[in-house]
């Protein structure tokens, strides 16, 4: 029997989505699903919610509950990690604390003030589940979604032997499904490759029967003038690929946007708003919760996430492609050693990255630019470095284009202060520079 442990169970709106997917294969269906949070409360509403989803795929799994990771751990073949260090309440000091220095985000998860310290504040927790898994279910796939997704893929390859870790972002899928739409073409008759860093990857190839799609898409933003107040429209205006996340992510990884209000107006640049999405998961959760007490039924969706996809392409030795964020072991030439997002071939051996080969150089230098601020951010835990976290605010292109040097370390040191309690004690504390 395959056993899956979701670490994190408690995000119950994407552990459902990701059970309705696992539970619509046939070989999957009588798996052991291992459910953890610490949450007792939201454990049970995930809990409560995938025997629904169970019942409703006509499925039999073994659904168990644990408070205890490394029972839930325990000779697992497969380990889907969602957790959120913080919550909501860490998410609003990433927002606040910058905001009063005149530092605009978005989402805040990735790159910036709000991902430098989202990354720190998780990077123990990982330290701690790469030990559990190296001792009870060392042969497991780590499929972790947790952002910032370079960092911490980074992190577990350097700090807990980890092989088996892969990043799973389903960026990619969503842009080449809404590029397809707007093109009008059907997604299935689309070919596309896509390559770079998660939440800044490019479409290099996107075609039908020969045809070259950025053909229509370029006829499509000529006649539209609200089509290129988009900020991804802009972005590929100027450096001819289409970046593969959203306006609101790619606004926060270059430094053109978000400091020039502006552009803000123009661009159509929602400022904040991760904050609108973490308050509406918790209704959304809160509406889980209590449609389950009511016995009332739940949506039961396909997601097309692709860590349901990879467990089931290992399991049933069935061939198909996803994007995963891996290694740089000589994927994409013009890139230095990192967490790179590329297509893999997924089958009953394992997951394989495909290689690229270079990049256009304008798009691998702002993937260099990213790259360089995620190792900084990494190497000041690794190497008990407090000073790195600094530098890698003053290298991120969004906070170096917004504040002073001397503004950047008062941030951070009252930025360290406030999540002092979840980073590691050697990296909390004020620095004069």
């Amino acid at each position: 029997m395959t056993k899956i442990a979701f670490v994190g169970a408690g995000s119950v709106e994407f552990t459902q989505g990701l059970l309705a997917d696992l539970l619509a294969f046939p070989e999957l269906q009588q798996a052991h699903i291992a459910l953890h949070d610490i949450d007792q409360e939201r454990l049970e509403t995930a809990e409560a919610a995938a025997k629904f989803i169970a019942e409703a795929r006509g499925a039999a799994p073994n659904i168990t509950a644990h408070t205890n990771r490394r029972t839930a751990l325990d000779g697992a073949d497969f380990v889907i990690n969602t957790v959120q260090i913080g919550m909501g309440a860490a998410t609003e000091i990433d927002f606040d604390i910058p905001a009063r220095y005149g530092l605009r985000q978005t989402i805040g998860d990735t790159l910036g003030i709000g991902g430098i310290f989202r990354g720190l504040r998780t990077f123990p927790f990982l330290k701690a589940l790469g030990a559990d898994i190296a001792q009870v279910c060392p042969q497991a796939w780590l499929l972790n979604y947790t952002n910032p997704m370079v960092m911490n893929v980074q992190y577990l390859r350097e700090v807990t032997g980890l092989t088996r870790v892969i990043g799973v972002c389903h960026s990619v899928y969503w842009t080449m499904r809404g590029l397809a739409e707007l093109v009008d073409v059907p997604f299935e008759e689309v070919s596309y490759r896509a390559a770079g860093v998660n939440h800044q990857a490019w479409v290099l190839e996107f075609t039908r029967a020969g045809e070259n799609l950025y053909d229509r898409l370029d006829a499509l933003i000529e006649n539209d003038p609200e089509l290129r107040r988009r900020v991804r429209v802009d972005m590929y205006r100027r450096l001819g690929y289409y970046p593969t996340e959203t306006s609101e992510h790619s606004a926060e990884y270059v430094p053109w946007y978000l400091r020039h209000g502006s552009e803000v107006q123009r661009l159509r640049i929602p400022v904040g708003e991760y904050l609108g999405i973490v308050a509406e998961n918790v209704a959304v959760y809160e509406l889980t919760r209590r449609l389950l007490a009511e016995g009332k039924p739940l949506e039961v969706q396909n997601t097309m996430e692709y860590a349901p996809q990879i467990i089931h392409s290992i399991v049933s030795d069935t061939p198909r492609t996803v994007y995963g964020n891996v290694p740089n072991r000589g994927l994409i030439t013009n890139l230095p050693d990192g967490i790179v997002e590329v297509p893999c071939v997924v089958d009953g051996s394992g997951v394989h990255p495909q290689p690229i080969g270079a990049l256009p150089p304008q798009l691998a230098a702002l993937n260099r630019a990213y790259l360089s601020m995620t190792e900084l951010v990494v190497s000041a835990a690794v190497d008990n470095e407090p000073r790195h976290i600094r530098h890698a605010a003053m290298v991120d292109p969004a906070t170096a284009a917004t504040l002073t040097g001397e503004q950047i370390w008062a941030l951070c040191d009252e930025m360290v202060q406030a999540h002092s309690g979840l980073l590691q004690p050697s990296l909390r504390g004020t620095l004069v520079p």
